[in-house]
């Protein structure tokens, strides 16, 4: 679209030039012949008086070295014999002319061509009553002088004319194309599943009115998506906590057939809700919130979810810290995946430690990152780096293998990272880093690790 715009325009432009300067050429060409001619006239005019007067050939003679053209030798009379007596015609000067051209301009001026330019051949009255020819030779140069400088600055404005048209008609295509080729990059991006992407609302008024459809569309299938990961959340919400207790409890109903049907029920039911939250997570696509205000406050969403366990943690006799949500700490992630990932941690701690087992969440605000904690004083992971691969942890009794999954996802979104290591309270400890600037630092790098100081760097395993 925008190199059709400047081949139409360059189209255009051009032929308004052609149309405009070759009348124009002609027309600069003609005038400096025009002038050449009357210059030449004015010196033929200038020895009619004297020719009135005399025909005597000295006076003559000096009358036409007093002329501009006389002095160059540019002008020749032709004056022909009185009719008295043993009289002869007279010419003077340097003729070019042919007595035919010469014998036909006694009766009107003639302009002959002649070798290497022009004659111009004025009659003129004598007092004998005969007719003078005066001949004014106009070399070529002459007629021309000028001309082609002229041509040469009609063509250089033409040519400006043509390359300032082009350049003002690109400009205009960037204008017009840039936002549609922004607009079909943010559908491909949204056809992607990165449901942050939005365009710009500007350019001409059509786009604009297309920008703001798509982000108002955009918004729609984010708000849509959101409270599908709102009802998940909810289904998670509602039958992990009852599931959770119902374990526990059956854990103490003792031995028998009736107890182990029972906990065999428990389990199968929450093998069936985790197939359930793993089918609704996988299918719903990875989001990436963009632009200004998007994300969430971490310290919130942590105090929520920290309110949830906490009653489930206080039957259980769990003594539980928190540290570092007395402020706002914004994050590019999206409420509801915090809130996930942040359940998945917690519901790892209760289903895998025993009651009465402490644990805590820390928030270390950084200039180019955010780092969560989540510890425990349990029996610690063996292998963290299996813990870590997709679906490994499914081979534990009551696992899913989906938690640390979801939490590697929301943190390698912003192109942070998760390690696992041995926390000072003795069990595991689960570090969440989240990136502020898209995971790139001072050196270009991606999904870097932090290395500066932090809480219980110097414990046994931490940042493994």
């Amino acid at each position: 679209m925008r190199w059709a715009l400047v081949k139409v325009c360059l189209a255009v432009t051009a032929m308004v030039v052609i149309a405009f300067a070759v009348p124009l050429a002609l027309v600069i060409k003609e005038m400096a012949s025009d002038r050449a001619f009357s210059n030449a006239e004015r010196q033929a005019a200038a020895l009619g008086p004297t020719l009135s007067i005399t025909t005597d050939p000295v006076a003559l003679d000096g009358a036409v070295k007093s002329t501009a053209a006389g002095a160059d030798d540019r002008i020749a009379l032709h004056i022909p014999a009185s009719g008295e007596p043993g009289s002869l015609p007279l010419d003077l000067g340097t003729g070019h002319a042919t007595a035919k051209e010469i014998e036909a301009a006694r009766a009107q001026s003639v302009i002959a061509p002649v070798k290497g330019g022009s004659a111009l051949l004025q009659p003129t009255a004598l007092p004998t009553g005969k007719v003078a020819v005066i001949e004014v030779y106009v070399p070529e140069g002459e007629v021309s002088n000028g001309v082609g400088t002229s041509w040469l600055v009609l063509a250089g404005v033409g040519l400006a004319l043509i390359v300032g048209s082009v350049a003002v008609a690109d400009r205009l295509g960037v204008r017009m194309v840039q936002p549609a080729q922004r607009l079909a990059g943010a559908a491909q991006d949204l056809g992607d599943g990165k449901l942050g992407a939005r365009v710009p609302e500007e350019g001409p008024t059509e786009l604009r009115s297309a920008a703001v459809a798509f982000n108002s569309m955009a918004d729609q299938v984010v708000q849509l998506l959101a409270n599908e990961r709102e009802l998940a959340a909810d289904l998670s919400h509602r039958l992990r906590t009852p599931l959770t207790v119902l374990r526990l409890n059956a854990a103490s109903l003792g031995e028998g057939p009736a107890a182990e049907q029972t906990r065999a029920a428990v389990e199968q039911l929450e093998r069936e809700v985790d197939t359930i939250i793993r089918t609704a997570r996988e299918a719903k696509p990875q989001t990436q919130p963009a632009g200004a205000g998007a994300g969430c406050d971490a310290s919130a969403v942590i105090r929520e979810r920290m309110d949830f366990w906490s009653a489930l943690a206080e039957d259980e006799g769990r003594e539980v810290r928190l540290a570092g949500v007395d402020r706002t700490v914004r994050i590019p992630v999206a409420r509801a995946e915090l809130a996930a990932a942040l359940d998945a941690l917690l519901g790892n701690v209760f289903r895998h430690t025993p009651e009465g087992t402490s644990f805590s969440v820390d928030v270390h605000n950084g200039d180019d990152a955010v780092i969560v904690l989540v510890s425990d004083a349990g029996g610690g992971i063996s292998d963290p780096a299996s813990a870590m691969a997709r679906g490994n942890s499914g081979r534990q009794a009551g696992s899913t293998g989906l938690g640390l999954d979801i939490v590697r996802r929301v943190a390698e979104s912003t192109g942070g990272d998760v390690r696992i290591g041995r926390s000072v309270l003795g069990g595991t400890e689960v570090r969440i880093w989240i990136a502020l600037d898209g995971g790139r630092t001072a050196g270009g790098g991606r999904g870097h690790r932090v290395r500066g100081k932090r809480r219980g760097s110097s414990r046994r395993g931490a940042g493994v």
